[in-house]
Order: structure tokens, then sequence, then C-alpha cells
């Protein structure tokens, strides 16, 4: 069997050459490795891939036409939306994620908890003042509250959103869904997740997860219209793709006191610059896009996308194709 060739595209916030290399030791018994850390970045190596795997980085259309024996672009991660899914269509490049394999649900799931815990209970100026011999405690009681008994509304109830409603039962906290359709019966029953619209979910919920995929029909899902429907002791958290939220618009409603609290682990762009209204908005808990990259979710992401792409090689249909020959959108 002929040796195909593949670049690994790892960017430097993800681990770059280093990670990208310990990637590539994975396929060295199948295919020829070229790692970089942008895939415009060896020109030669692109224009004889057949296969791209990308951790985040863009492949765009410039890409797609300067790599004609490209077969296949295999995300390293749930999301697909740094990848031109129409370009890679026209050019006839099957467009694959690992959202079965489940790899990032537990790590990502934990960390949205972890930011609601922080903004409910005030942990991240608690501890600054603490730090700075202020002992906070009269002017952060009255914002402190508890989980239990609260409403959850999870918007997007894909296998992350799951793994964050189950662990909610954990809090005894009630749970909401919003989805653009409902998840089978079993699953509502395993999760104790109640399907409604986005708007009642919103109105209704003290905490908002976000864990929808960012498309056009979800960009800016949270804009400044829909973050007012939210009550002033709200709490809302993005673990999945920045756009999903105006930005703009949720510092507005930090800053003016309209919802109590945000956290925030992604980011329109990433990283932000350091203008961004975002960062110096009250009450919010920034992470650096760190929901996934725990040791050992990066061992298991690393796995399926190999996986994946070890299908291909072996002639097989890959996993969570969400773009190329024979898909629909």
């Amino acid at each position: 069997m002929s040796r195909k060739n593949v670049l690994a595209v790892i960017p430097p916030q993800v681990g770059g050459r280093e990670a990208g290399s310990a990637l590539a030791g994975l396929l060295a018994d199948r295919a020829h490795v070229t790692v970089v850390e942008s895939a415009g970045e060896d020109p030669g190596a692109l224009a004889a891939a057949q296969v791209i795997i990308t951790a985040l980085s863009p492949v765009g259309a410039d890409h797609l036409r300067a790599a004609p024996l490209l077969e296949l672009v295999q995300c390293v991660g749930h999301g697909h939306d740094h990848v031109d899914l129409a370009a890679a269509e026209r050019h006839a490049v099957t467009v694959c994620t690992i959202a079965s394999s489940g790899a990032e649900g537990n790590s990502v799931a934990e960390h949205a908890f972890a930011l609601i815990l922080a903004c409910a209970k005030r942990i991240v100026p608690a501890h600054t003042a603490l730090a700075a011999g202020d002992w906070a405690l009269p002017r952060l009681r009255p914002h402190l509250t508890e989980l239990a008994g609260k409403t959850l509304g999870i918007v997007g109830l894909g296998h992350i959103g799951r793994d964050v409603a189950r662990k909610a039962a954990a809090f005894d906290m009630n749970v909401l869904y919003s989805s653009p359709r409902r998840a089978p019966r079993d699953v509502e029953e395993r999760t104790g997740a109640r399907w409604t619209g986005l708007e009642e979910l919103l109105r209704a919920s003290d905490v908002v997860t976000l864990h929808a995929p960012l498309n056009d029909g979800t960009r800016h899902l949270l804009d400044a219209r829909r973050l007012a429907l939210l009550k002033p002791t709200a709490v809302v958290v993005n673990t999945a793709r920045g756009p999903l939220i105006d930005q703009d618009a949720l510092a507005a409603a930090l800053e003016d006191g309209r919802i109590a609290a945000a956290g925030i682990d992604v980011f329109d762009p990433e990283p932000p610059p350091p203008g961004s209204r975002l960062l110096g908005a009250p009450n919010v808990v920034l992470t650096p896009h760190a929901g996934a990259v725990t040791r050992e979710t990066l061992v298991r992401i690393a796995l399926a996308a190999v996986e994946n792409v070890r299908r291909h090689l072996d002639g097989a249909e890959p996993h969570d194709v969400v773009a190329g020959p024979g898909t629909t959108r």
C-alpha cells in the first residue's frame, strides 16, 4: 500500500510543532507526515498533501485551491468553523470532525461547571481582594448564590451538552435545553433535560450555557435582544465558540448590571485583542479556550483524529463527515 502525504497543521497556541510531532508519530507507519503551524507555511507540502489534519487552524479556499491532491481535511475537535466547507465541497474534499468520539465531552463539561461555580461563588473577585488584604465578604455576600434548585438552560444538547446535563443532576438543578430538533426520549430521560424554545429557555434559566455549533444560523445567537430576556441574576457561560455571543452586547449587559455574571472560555477573535471590551467588563471570569485541553483530553482527541485518518487511508468511510462528496448541508 502506497504511503500518502499528510499535512498536520498545529498552531502554537495548541502545542505547535512539538505537539504535531507527537501526532505525526502515530501515523508514521502509514503516511509521510509534515508538521507545520499554519496551512500555508510550506507551499510544497500543501501542494502534495492528500490529507490535512488541522487543530483549530484555518483551512480556507486558498489552501484548498493550492492542494490539488487533497482528499480529506480532518479537524482535531468537534468544531469545523475554521474550514471553508463550501470550498471543500467544490473541490470534492471530505471534511470530518471527531464529534461522535466523545473525546472532549467530559473535559468541556467540567470546565463549564468550573465557570458556573466561579460565577455563582464569586471566586475570582474573592481571591483577588483577599490576596490584596481586603476581607471582601460584606461586599460579596449579597451576590453569592447556590446552584441547587436553580434552572440550567443548555443551548445545544449534543454530546457535550448531555455531559453538562448529567453533571447538573449532581447539583440538584432543573435542566432545560434548546436545539433545532428534540433529542430522543431516552436521551431526555437519561439527562433529565426538558426541551423548550430558545427564548423561553433564556427567560426561565438562572444559568445559560452554550454548547451549539457555530454556523450561519448560530452566529450571534445571543445578541442584545436575546440577552435582554435574561434575568438580572442570570449567569451566561460559553465554552463552545466565541461568535455565538455578541461580545460587545454581553459586555454592555455586564457593565449595566442587566445580568449577574459571565464565564467565557472562547472569544471572537482568538486571542482577543487587548482593547476588547469584554476583557474589562465586571463580573466576568475568562479562560483562554482551555476547556478541551486537559492532559487526558488532548490524548483522546489526537487518537480519535488519527483513527479517523487511518480509516480513510484504509479505504473505509470516515466518521463524522460534515462536508464533501455526497453530503448535503
